[in-house]
């Protein structure tokens, strides 16, 4: 049974910080490209950040561009998202997904598996 669960979400000042981390298991995890996605109330749910097996190939939306940072630990089985510099409008739901593809999609139908979500709030 594959689960992938996050963690790391709250409440946080604009400008500030936060990490997500989102542990799998039930799956070769190196076998699988990771993304993570959000979505806010009454919008549809984005790509946000996806990174390769092996952390060859990231993309990123623009709308996140440098400010955050989605990175792997094959060893621990768990995908990061970095967040900096919140903005109000980062506010919503992430969650992390699997798909076992080369490399990074940002259609969420291309993923297999998907966590349950963590919230994270952006206070203006």
């Amino acid at each position: 049974q594959v689960q992938l669960v996050e963690s790391g979400g709250g409440l946080v000042q604009a400008g500030g910080s936060l990490k997500l981390s989102c542990v799998a298991s039930g799956l070769t995890f190196r076998s699988y490209t990771m993304g993570w996605f959000r979505q806010a109330p009454g919008l549809a749910r984005e790509f946000v950040a996806g990174i390769s097996r092996l952390g060859g190939s990231i993309k990123y939306a623009d709308s996140v561009k440098g400010r955050f940072t989605i990175s792997r630990d094959n060893a621990k089985n768990t995908v990061y998202l970095q967040m900096n510099s919140l903005k109000p409008e980062d506010t919503a739901v992430y969650y992390c997904a699997a798909r076992s593809g080369l490399s990074p999609s940002t259609y969420r139908y291309e993923y297999d598996y998907w966590g349950q979500g963590t919230q994270v709030t952006v206070s203006s």
